[in-house]
């Protein structure tokens, strides 16, 4: 496989290759939803406290966020197929140790390992694709494809996990286990071992201090409902002080982490801040969710989990078909749509009430929220990677997905700061709508950003037509 694939009709290889790299970003994006029905029946069988038992969850978020920048960038300079079959190898016996665990600190140590392997596994994928396929077309077909694939893994993950949880939550960790090994087994037979790797040294003092920034910040938002507001605010001043130093130190270093050139690029960015706010707004929103469906109106993990298999079901079917969208209509108008429609799902679910209508309120809302994803997620990420050299493509891939992951523990922070005001009075119904006020909120700067990306270009007065919309 090369960058210069541009036939159309693709070989067998070429979709063993693309096969298995969906196959693991389904298993990353699994990882993330389907281990949040199973939380009650982990902290039943280990006798975890209810402040210990988000780690299970929040140290994954940590080891994921807070080293993708690093993933990507050692994908560019020590080869995207060895470091993409290593993670891959350490998720597996990750997972398998997980669900051998007894004790729930090394459940949230294996947790965070795992999520440290996704950081790796993730940005690696992405940009094996984007180098072995020809910007265009064939690239935007393939990213339709593997983007799908994760929006699928995630919102599917809801739906395994209610079928697992019923035999056994150890099930949740076991079953990632075979598919890695097989995904393992066929990457190293069908990925490029010629692949030619980046240029420069390692920038260990930049790669130290982002990281420890982005460890930092997701671990203060994280914490933030439960700490002081002095703490979370020192916590944060402090994160933001990393920040600023790997600035300085990537403006100096002869071969950066990051090289800050890249941030010129407005589609680039615009498609970092749409991760944040796509990713964010719905990991917020599907926390409300599961405590609205479960706690307020009393419905099982499985009947919770179906709730959502509408927008999944929706994202798996339209993947073949977002790369010709995308070719046809452009990125910048495909993501305007899907904000939109991300708007009008949250502002579906602000009706909540104890006798909530399916068929008014609850599947057009998912059904909204899925159009939202197959439309924007497959895009955010084909213009967050067009016109980016090939060694960086992975430290393109490594912002994109740190985008999206800091999104998520900043927004869901906020979310369930609002969702647990008052726990002890007031009206519940009320709190709920707060909560996806949070999620539309953010749903509509998400719209603003994504509107800048389209501009008018009238004709002359005399062609006495229409303007024409352009994407920048």
């Amino acid at each position: 496989m090369t960058s210069s694939t541009q036939d159309e009709r693709w070989g067998a290889r070429l979709w063993g290759a693309l096969t298995v790299l969906c196959a693991v970003v389904f298993l990353d994006a699994l990882d993330v939803s389907m281990v949040g029905v199973a939380l009650p029946s982990i902290q039943a069988d280990l006798g975890m406290s209810t402040s210990s038992l988000q780690w299970v969850v929040s140290g994954y978020v940590l080891g994921y966020g807070g080293l993708l920048l690093l993933g990507g960038r050692t994908a560019d300079l020590l080869g995207r197929r060895r470091v993409f079959l290593s993670a891959l190898a350490v998720f597996a016996v990750a997972s398998l140790l997980g669900g051998l665990m007894s004790d729930g600190t090394l459940l949230i140590a294996a947790r965070f390992v795992k999520g440290v392997s996704a950081a790796f596994t993730a940005p690696a994928a992405l940009s094996i694709i984007t180098t072995t396929f020809a910007e265009g077309p064939a690239r935007n077909r393939a990213l339709s494809i593997f983007t799908a694939c994760g929006a699928s893994g995630f919102s599917l993950g809801l739906v395994l996990s209610g079928l697992l949880t019923e035999i056994g939550w150890r099930w949740t960790f076991f079953m990632p286990v075979p598919v890695a090994i097989i995904a393992l087994a066929a990457g190293a037979r069908l990925l490029d071992r010629g692949e030619e790797r980046g240029e420069g040294g390692h920038d260990l003092l930049g790669a130290a201090t982002i990281t420890a920034a982005m460890l930092l910040l997701v671990f203060a938002v994280v914490e933030a409902p439960k700490v002081s507001v002095v703490r979370t605010v020192l916590s944060l001043a402090g994160a933001a002080a990393l920040i600023g130093l790997f600035v300085w130190l990537e403006r100096r270093v002869r071969h950066p982490l990051v090289r800050l050139g890249i941030l010129r690029s407005a589609p680039l960015v615009r498609a970092n801040i749409g991760l944040v706010i796509l990713f964010g707004s719905y990991v917020g929103f599907q926390f409300v969710a599961m405590q609205y469906f479960q706690n307020l109106l009393g419905w099982s993990a499985l009947e919770t989990a179906l709730a959502f298999l509408p927008s999944g079901l929706l994202v798996a079917v339209s993947s073949t078909k977002m790369g010709g969208f995308a070719d046809r209509f452009g990125t910048a108008r495909l993501i305007v749509v899907g904000s939109v429609a991300l708007l009008a799902g949250y502002a579906m679910f602000l009706r909540v009430d104890l006798h909530p209508e399916l068929l008014t309120m609850v599947l057009p809302g998912m059904v909204l929220l899925g159009i939202a994803f197959a439309l924007s997620f497959p895009s955010l990420n084909i213009q967050a990677t067009a016109g980016v050299d090939d060694e960086e493509q992975g430290l393109a891939s490594g912002l994109l997905n740190t985008s999206g992951q800091v999104g998520g523990a900043v927004v869901l922070a906020i979310v369930t700061a609002v969702l647990t005001s008052g726990a002890d009075g007031g009206d519940p119904i009320a709190r709920f709508r707060a909560a996806i006020v949070v999620s539309a909120g953010f749903a509509l700067v998400g719209l603003a950003v994504a509107l800048t990306g389209l501009r008018f270009r009238r004709q002359p007065v005399e062609a006495r037509e229409e303007p024409v919309l352009e994407m920048v």
